[in-house]
């Protein structure tokens, strides 16, 4: 090789491999999944036959999970690791749904399944969709209880999902009933049963800093008047330093509102936040003191629909005394205007502060007289509504748990029912790439190469013609149509 085309290839490599080294650990580390939903609506046909006239049955929502689209399930508080340099995925979801039909003498029910916390797993081109089940023998009766099993097989289609954005969302896999998914299923499917796709988002937090070499100075110890400011992470006379109370209102009021009846929705406003199967009301504001809790949130929640449907609820406040809560809120309808209703009471025994924090986790709640009043007699005094959490800090480093789902809406709102009623939908994908991606550098890297190239051969062609060489170149279930099997 002529000495001039050896200098110009080896200059050539240095910058190919100058820009490649860089790419090659940007993605190194493993980045923290925090936030996000899965939509699924498990089997449309199993819905339709449980609900039906043959099994006469119904299904109940656990965890924080909520009905989508008609005929899916919402799955929230999206949990995982996300690998930007393979693409791999790792996102497990809260909330889980349990079915029953054929009622027995005894009070009882033939077919009992529940399927619960839902776990993606992605790598290349397939994924598993994992799941807890708890199912009851259609012959024996016997009850099985099984931890996360590999329920169905997720085909992507060739999406990549290597990158640095700061969300993942996926659209429609079509997903396909294991082995291990059939037996766990009872046996109502056989392997290899199309399932509903599967739907899901999950927010992507960056990896942390890598520890410089050179040691950072130490920071001097705060002075004894900074940390008298700091509040006591005590269980006495302790004032709030934040809160939030997480509450959905009512799961099947919700689905009433964006039904084929009120036709509606919800807007928030004054610092309210929507949680996919909650509203979060924030910045608490009172006192904490031996169990007992008074505190005002902020943030208000107005349902809007047909047939005169408009009902404000704001100004949220929470009491807890002796063990017992009551949440209250101003409440503003065309019919009814009240400042500070008690909407509901529930138990709050287990409201104990420890390092600096006080939770209560979704605590069963009650419709009292006045709130019952206030939904314009819609629901009954004693009707069970939503659960309330509550989470309040009592110094000004303790953090409140991140609200359940902050993920965006997996698909575009149109009409998810027909993605579910054709699985042969070709899978939708957005790994949110930055510009300074993988994928995109790459494309980079090969347009300069080709550019490379290009002069390389200029060189040889203008060598061969000096000297010639040889060479080449919210509704209710819906009762389904009568059929023996689901």
């Amino acid at each position: 090789m002529p000495t001039r085309l050896r200098a110009l290839v080896t200059v050539l490599c240095a910058v190919v491999l100058g820009a490649l080294l860089p790419a090659a650990t940007a993605h190194a580390e493993s980045r923290t999944v925090q936030g996000g939903r899965l939509d699924w609506g498990i089997k449309s046909s199993f819905q339709s036959y449980v609900t039906g006239p043959v099994a006469k049955g119904s299904f109940s929502l656990t965890g924080g999970a909520a009905t989508v689209g008609g005929s899916g399930f919402r799955f929230h508080s999206a949990t995982g690791t996300h690998d930007g340099d393979t693409g791999s995925l790792r996102a497990a979801f809260l909330g889980g749904v349990r079915f029953v039909g054929h009622a027995t003498e005894s009070g009882g029910h033939q077919l009992d399944l529940t399927i619960s916390s839902p776990t993606v797993s992605v790598s290349g081109s397939s994924g598993t969709l994992y799941v807890d089940v708890v199912s009851k023998a259609r012959d024996t009766g016997a009850v099985t209880t099984s931890r996360q099993v590999p329920f169905a097989s997720l085909s992507l289609g060739g999406i990549d999902l290597r990158g640095e954005g700061t969300s993942v969302a996926l659209a429609h896999l079509p997903a396909t009933l294991t082995a291990q998914g059939a037996r766990s299923f009872a046996g109502y499917y056989t392997a290899g049963t199309a399932l509903d796709p599967v739907s899901l988002s999950a927010d992507i937090r960056q990896a942390a800093a890598q520890p410089s070499s050179t040691p950072e100075p130490k920071s001097p110890e705060p002075k004894a008047t900074e940390k008298a400011k700091r509040k006591p992470a005590a269980e006495n006379g302790a004032e709030l330093a934040d809160g939030a109370v997480d509450w959905g209102v009512r799961r099947t009021f919700r689905e009433y509102v964006t039904g084929d009846i009120a036709k509606g929705g919800w807007t928030l406003a004054s610092g309210a936040l929507d949680g996919g199967a909650l509203y979060r009301f924030p910045g608490g504001e009172g006192t904490f003191e031996d169990g007992d809790l008074s505190a005002a949130f902020d943030g208000t929640v107005r349902f809007t629909g047909e047939n005169g449907l408009d009902l404000r609820i704001g100004a949220v406040r929470v009491t807890v005394e002796d063990g017992k809560g009551t949440l209250y809120a101003d409440v503003r309808s065309p019919d009814h205007n009240g400042k500070k209703v008690p909407l509901v009471t529930f138990t709050a025994k287990g409201l104990k502060a420890k390092d600096g924090l006080a939770l209560l986790t979704e605590a069963p709640a009650k419709l009292t007289a006045d709130g019952a009043e206030a939904f314009g007699g819609m629901y009954p005094e004693g009707t069970a509504m939503d659960p309330v959490s509550l989470a309040v800090a009592l110094t000004d480093d303790a953090e409140l748990p991140a609200l359940p789902d902050l993920g965006s809406t997996p698909t575009p709102e149109a009409a998810p029912s027909e993605a579910a009623a054709d699985p042969s939908a070709e899978p939708v994908a957005s790994a949110a790439k930055d510009d300074g991606g993988l994928p995109a550098l790459f494309l980079v890297l090969a347009a300069g190469l080709l550019a490379a190239l290009a002069a390389v051969a200029a060189f040889l062609v203008r060598g061969r013609r000096a000297r010639p060489a040889a060479g080449t170149t919210p509704q209710e279930p819906a009762q389904g149509a009568s059929q023996d099997t689901p």
